[in-house]
């Protein structure tokens, strides 16, 4: 599903955040990435969902080398990973519904199609009744839950999560992590960048680690 083979990735001025990152992410599998702040987890997702590109090596996704994909059929390949950010990026003058049912209307489905997938999203993440109220009236753990919800609406093979549980107490860590093994049950693939060392140790999943831009500890999978 993800294949990075040595990758970096070097920003304007000369700092490199990614160098030398070589791993694979097979079809259904659930893995964390982990390691200190500005170690280049973000980055990496971020090559993943082509908001940013490699300065070397290469990015392979179910199959597609990154590179070769322009701007046009970018739109294209993103509709194939949901992307689920720690500050949730929910619109707050759109109901629940409109905010889950914005992934849908771009991809130009119907409205009933849109309904029933949108209400089908809702109810897995366990807000089907919130559908009507907007999203200042949630939790952050509500919060957290619509943006899952928009995320796997589109019904993606791959999901991206960037520090998902950040700003959430435990028990409700533990609730947001146990809603993407449910996804990775049902044959999606989950990366998780995630600071919750003992949390994510305590799933039992792969772990990958970054330090400065390179990975130092894979517990799982060959590069």
């Amino acid at each position: 599903m993800i294949r990075f083979s040595d990758v970096s990735k070097r920003y304007p001025g000369g700092f490199e955040a990614l160098s030398g990152v070589s791993f694979h992410l097979a079809p259904g599998e659930m893995a964390f990435l982990t390691g200190h702040s500005g170690a280049g987890k973000s980055t990496l997702l971020k090559l993943i969902a082509l908001i940013e590109r490699s300065s070397g090596g290469q990015v392979i996704i179910n199959g597609q080398n990154l590179a070769k994909v322009g701007r046009r059929k970018t739109p294209f390949v993103r509709r194939d990973i949901g992307v689920i950010f720690q500050d949730h990026r929910l619109l707050f003058d759109r109901t629940v519904f409109d905010n889950v049912a914005l992934p849908l209307i771009i991809a130009g489905h119907n409205h009933q199609e849109i309904g029933r997938r949108v209400r089908a999203a809702l109810d897995k993440v366990g807000l089907l009744s919130k559908e009507k109220v907007y999203p200042i009236t949630l939790s952050g753990g509500e919060q957290q839950r619509v943006g899952i919800a928009r995320a796997v609406v589109n019904k993606p093979p791959l999901l991206l999560a960037d520090e998902p549980t950040g700003n959430l107490d435990p028990d409700l860590s533990r609730e947001i992590m146990e809603l993407f093994q449910e996804f990775n049950r049902v044959g999606v693939s989950v990366l998780i960048a995630s600071h919750a060392l003992e949390l994510i140790r305590s799933l039992r999943h792969r772990v990958m680690m970054l330090e400065h831009g390179r990975l130092v500890a894979d517990d799982g999978g060959r590069a």
